[in-house]
C-alpha cells in the first residue's frame, strides 16, 4: 500500500538487522495512504538513542534530539528523522512533554499521537500496524483525536490548531467529542509561542477547504486571534455586500491563490470594518477610513505572531492598498505598476478580484478587473519602462548636462514620469533632449 523511498526503506533495514524492530510513523504513513508524496518520513524504533547511533556510526547525524529519543539521520535523500518508542510524560506547560519513557512497543508509542490518522505506523514486510482505527477515519474523512479528547489537548494545546489546520487542508469532517474538547480546550492556546500559532494558521489559511474550516471553527480562531472577532456577525448593510463582515472575508480568501501573504491578506483587509462603521439616515451602512483601521489591526496582529518584517510589510500594503483603483487607463495603469511593481500589482489584483467576488452583488466589478489584467500583461509585454532602472539614461548623462546633488534625482524621475505618461520615447536622445528642454525651462 505505502511505497517506502530507498533511504528510508534501508534505515528500516539497518536497524532491524541489528535487531531493533522499526516502523515508518506518523504524517508520512496518513500521506502515502491518501496517495501523496509524503514532505519527509519519520521512523520509530524500539533502538535506544545510543544504540541508534552505534547502528549509523558511518553516517551523519544530528543528536539534538537525543535527550527524547530522538535521532535524525543526514541521508543524499534527504533527512531521517528516528526516535525510539515512547510514551511522554505530565505536559506541565500545555506543550512539551516533562519527561518521556521509552517503552517496548510500537502500539504503546502510537497512544501518545494525537489524531488517530496520524497514530498509524508501515513495515515493508509486515504492513499497516493501526491499532485506533486511523485508517478507517481516513477513508471516512473523519478526523478524530486518540483516546480521551481533552487529554489529548490538554497535554499540547497547539493540536487544536493542528486539527483546524487538518479540515482546511483535508477538507475533513471533526468528531463531535473531538471538536468539542478542542472548543473546551481553547483557552490554552493563549500558552503556545507565537511563531507555532502563526505557522498552524498559515497552513490553515492555504488549505483547499479553509472557508468551511473558517465558518465552522471561527471561535477557535478568535481565540488566538481576538481582533477578528468584532467582524463575525458584522452586518454591512450596502447594496454593494451580500454578506456580514466575516463571511465577506471567507469567501474573499477561498477566492485568492493559496499562497500566503494574499491569504492572509485576504483574512484581514476588512479587520477594520466594525470599528469604522456608520449607518446614514436611509439606513445604508458605511466604512470610511477603514483600510487604514485595519492595517493599524493587522501590524498590532502580524507583530504578535512574530512575522517577519518583509511578509508584514506585504500583508499591510495590500490591507491599507485594497480598497484604491488599479487604474481605469493604461496611463494609470502602468504609473501604479511602476510604482509597486509586478509581483505587488499582481497580489493587489488578485485580492481585488477575491474581494469583489465575496460582496456577491456585482459581476460587473470582476469583469472590470479581469479587463485591468488583461492591459497589466500587455504592458509587460510591451517591455515597457517602469522603472529608473530601465532608463536609456542614467545619473552621469545627468551630470554630463550639469546637474548635481538631488536635481540629478529629481530629473531621472521627471524623465521616467514622461516616458510613463508616453510624452516621450525611452531612447538617449530623446532623454537628454527633454532634459535638456526642462533645464531651460528651469533657468
Amino acid at each position: 500500500m505505502i511505497c517506502l523511498p530507498a533511504h528510508a526503506a534501508r534505515a528500516i533495514a539497518r536497524l532491524e538487522h541489528a535487531g531493533y524492530e522499526t516502523w515508518a510513523v506518523g504524517g508520512c504513513v496518513r500521506d502515502g495512504l491518501m496517495g501523496r508524496m509524503p514532505h519527509d518520513w519519520d521512523l520509530c524504533s524500539a533502538a535506544r538513542p545510543e544504540q541508534m547511533k552505534s547502528v549509523f556510526a558511518d553516517e551523519r547525524v544530528l543528536d539534538v534530539g537525543l535527550r527524547h529519543g530522538t535521532l535524525t539521520v543526514l541521508t543524499d535523500d534527504g533527512p531521517l528523522e528516528i526516535t525510539t518508542f515512547r510514551a511522554d510524560g505530565g505536559y506541565s506547560d500545555g506543550r512539551h512533554p516533562d519527561s518521556v519513557r521509552f517503552v517496548g512497543s510500537i502500539e504503546d508509542d502510537l497512544a501518545r499521537r494525537d489524531f488517530t490518522i496520524g497514530a498509524m505506523a508501515w513495515h515493508p514486510q509486515r504492513g499497516l500496524c493501526d491499532p485506533y482505527g486511523g485508517l478507517d477515519d481516513l477513508q471516512d474523512g473523519i478526523l478524530r483525536a486518540v483516546g480521551e479528547p481533552d487529554a489529548r489537548f490538554r497535554e499540547d494545546a497547539l493540536r487544536i490548531l493542528r486539527g483546524v489546520r487538518f479540515a482546511a487542508q483535508l477538507g475533513f469532517t471533526v468528531e463531535p467529542q473531538t471538536a468539542a474538547a478542542m472548543r473546551r480546550q481553547q483557552a490554552l492556546l493563549s500558552r503556545i509561542a507565537a511563531e507555532r500559532v502563526r505557522e498552524e494558521l498559515t497552513g490553515m489559511l492555504c488549505g483547499r477547504f479553509v472557508q468551511r474550516a473558517l465558518r465552522d471553527y471561527a471561535d477557535v480562531l478568535f481565540a488566538v486571534l481576538p481582533e477578528l472577532c468584532p467582524m463575525y456577525g458584522c452586518a454591512q448593510q450596502n447594496p454593494h455586500h451580500l454578506y456580514d463582515v466575516w463571511e465577506h472575508s471567507l469567501y474573499t480568501v477561498g477566492q485568492v491563490p493559496a499562497e500566503p501573504v494574499l491569504r492572509w491578506a485576504a483574512l484581514l483587509h476588512d479587520c477594520g470594518k466594525p470599528c469604522c462603521k456608520t449607518v446614514d439616515a436611509s439606513a445604508v451602512g458605511h466604512f470610511y477610513g477603514h483600510p487604514a483601521a485595519g492595517c493599524a489591526l493587522a501590524e498590532q496582529l502580524l507583530r504578535r505572531l512574530r512575522f517577519s518584517n518583509e511578509q508584514a510589510a506585504h500583508i499591510l500594503f495590500l490591507v491599507e492598498q485594497h480598497d484604491r483603483p488599479l487604474g481605469e487607463n493604461d496611463k494609470l495603469l502602468r504609473r501604479q505598476l511602476a510604482k509597486m511593481g509586478e509581483t505587488r500589482f499582481r497580489w493587489l489584483l488578485s485580492l481585488k478580484k477575491g474581494d469583489a467576488v465575496g460582496q456577491g452583488t456585482h459581476p460587473a466589478y470582476i469583469a472590470e478587473l479581469c479587463e485591468t489584467e488583461a492591459r497589466l500583461n500587455a504592458v509587460l509585454e510591451e517591455d515597457a519602462c517602469l522603472s529608473l532602472k530601465q532608463l536609456a539614461v542614467d545619473g552621469r548623462d545627468m551630470m554630463t548636462l550639469g546637474l548635481r546633488g538631488p536635481a540629478v534625482g529629481e530629473m531621472l524621475q521627471a524623465l521616467l514620469e514622461a516616458v510613463l505618461d508616453r510624452q516621450t520615447a525611452n531612447t538617449r536622445q530623446a532623454l537628454l533632449e527633454l532634459a535638456k528642454t526642462r533645464m531651460e525651462e528651469l533657468k
